[in-house]
């Protein structure tokens, strides 16, 4: 089949532009088979599983990169391959938009993310948004704004059963049609073509990880926000602790042991240059189609029983449990006000409240807060007003994270912002970065932390930030010791 470009429409061609896209069978091809003939550098692929036991509709596969956004605090770096822009920008998210949205339309076989921009916005970056203290210092050095535009996507469509091969082009400019005409082709040649070598075949270097604070320290920190609770400064906030070492494998191979041992609904592997992100996050920070916004907030756990019977008991006493229900709705009720920040007055609503979603090792509670985006509002004033996620601050959520500032070492870089894509046609979806591997400078760092309250036991809090480590700690163990 020969690549197909959508119609054009009356618009104007100096800023829009359409799918050239070719389709065909995905029977012999994985996301991850196809990835490895296709992505160079930079380059990502974002899968989901959805409740940890069903495959999403889509996976993306994005290579190449026609520009790129960086920010630090309020500079702005946009490149291109012609050259280079910085300006300084009170609102780098903003920014962002202007310079994604730009869709003619899209065709009905597509999802709404056929083209846009990849990448992560940093827990730092509510700093450009809120007047908070910033007395740690940066050990990663990483931008608090990172996004690229691919030159090309590669959609698996797993309900049809077939794949999109999709580059952007300029409406009314033939040239650029002519060279979006050749990208397909050629990512068609490549998917044809034989599998190169995967990494994780051999086995790596052991990796030996270093925590960035001592036991003792992490539980003084614990005892002192549970001094914080009780003097009424906070109800809940979440302090955590880093993981680092020298990284002994290539970093597609921890993705590829992730995703077997945590399936998980946002997973992915985003390339992108200075940094390499390996998630596989179990939660939603904020999502849109463009007007419609929506947020998840998951509160509560437990593990998977070992049959039904105990999976279900489990389930009802997770709902039953007087503290996990109140922590739950102190979330919610953070969602909500989140919302109402930008979306359109009377709006927001609890479209679903405290319901049990099992994944493959634990079970949450979860609750779904919606609304309208008020007028001159975009999905990216939602991700500004949502940044960071309760979960992954606290409550209230301005103070709680000046608390954080104080307990913790470091600058958090990535781990509890977000990261996703945001399409040209403005639909957004961004995942929370959390049981996520942020790679760079040959170096792995792991993040992780948990809900202290005003009951909270600081031998239990480390241990719970220990476990939530676990898994990311077993990928690397696995990935390791070889995958083939």
């Amino acid at each position: 089949m020969s690549p197909t470009a959508a119609p054009q429409p009356s618009v104007s061609p100096e800023t829009r532009v359409k799918p050239v896209y070719k389709e065909v069978l995905a029977d012999l091809e994985t996301p991850l088979t196809a990835y490895l003939k296709v992505a160079g550098h930079p380059s990502f692929l974002l899968e989901s599983v959805e409740q940890g036991e069903r495959v999403a509709r889509y996976s993306f596969i994005g290579t190449g990169e026609r520009r790129r956004l960086e920010a630090r605090g309020r500079t702005v770096r946009v490149s291109t391959p012609e050259g280079a822009e910085e300006r300084e920008s009170n609102d780098p998210l903003r920014l962002l938009w202007e310079l994604t949205v730009r869709a003619a339309e899209t065709p009905p076989e597509l999802p709404d993310f056929w083209a846009g921009m990849v990448g992560y916005a940093a827990y730092d970056l509510v700093r450009t948004y809120e007047r908070l203290p910033d007395s740690n210092p940066d050990e990663l050095g990483l931008p608090d704004l990172l996004f690229i535009e691919p030159e090309a996507l590669v959609i698996f469509d797993h309900l049809r059963r077939r794949i999109f091969l999709v580059a952007p082009a300029e409406v009314g400019n033939a040239a650029d049609e002519a060279r979006a005409r050749e990208l397909v082709e050629s990512l068609y040649a490549k998917l044809r073509g034989p599998l190169p070598g995967v990494p994780g075949d051999r086995a790596g270097r052991r990796t030996e990880f270093r925590p960035s604070v001592s036991k003792e320290a992490y539980m003084a920190a614990v005892a002192k926000a549970v001094g914080y609770i009780h003097a009424g400064d906070i109800f809940q906030v979440v302090p955590s602790q880093r993981l680092s070492a020298e990284l002994g494998v290539h970093p597609f191979a921890l993705y590829r042991a992730l995703r077997v041992i945590n399936p998980s609904p946002y997973l992915g592997y985003l390339d992108l240059g200075p940094v390499t992100l390996v998630a596989s996050s179990p939660e939603s920070l904020v999502r849109s189609d463009g007007r419609r916004v929506e947020t998840r907030p998951i509160a509560g756990t437990r593990k998977r029983g070992r049959d039904a019977a105990e999976d279900d008991a489990l389930a009802r006493e997770l709902l039953a449990d007087a503290k996990e229900r109140a922590e739950h709705i102190m979330l919610v009720d953070l969602g909500r006000n989140d919302l109402g920040r930008v979306c359109r007055y009377g709006s927001v609503q609890v479209s679903e409240l405290m319901r049990v979603e099992r994944y493959s090792h634990v079970m949450h509670i979860v609750s779904t807060v919606t609304g309208e985006l008020a007028d001159g509002k975009t999905p990216l004033d939602a991700l500004a007003a949502t940044l960071p996620m309760g979960t992954a601050s606290g409550a209230p959520k301005v103070r709680a994270m000046e608390i954080i500032d104080e307990l913790e070492t470091t600058r958090r870089g990535p781990y509890a912002g977000a990261f996703g894509y945001v399409s040209v046609s403005g639909a957004m979806d961004m995942a929370l970065t959390l049981r996520t591997a942020v790679v760079a400078g040959g170096k792995i760092h792991l993040q992780a932390g948990g809900g202290v309250v005003a009951d909270s036991d600081p031998e239990f809090e480390y241990q719970e930030s220990m476990n939530k480590l676990a898994a990311l700690v077993r990928a690397v163990e696995l990935a390791t010791e070889g995958l083939s």
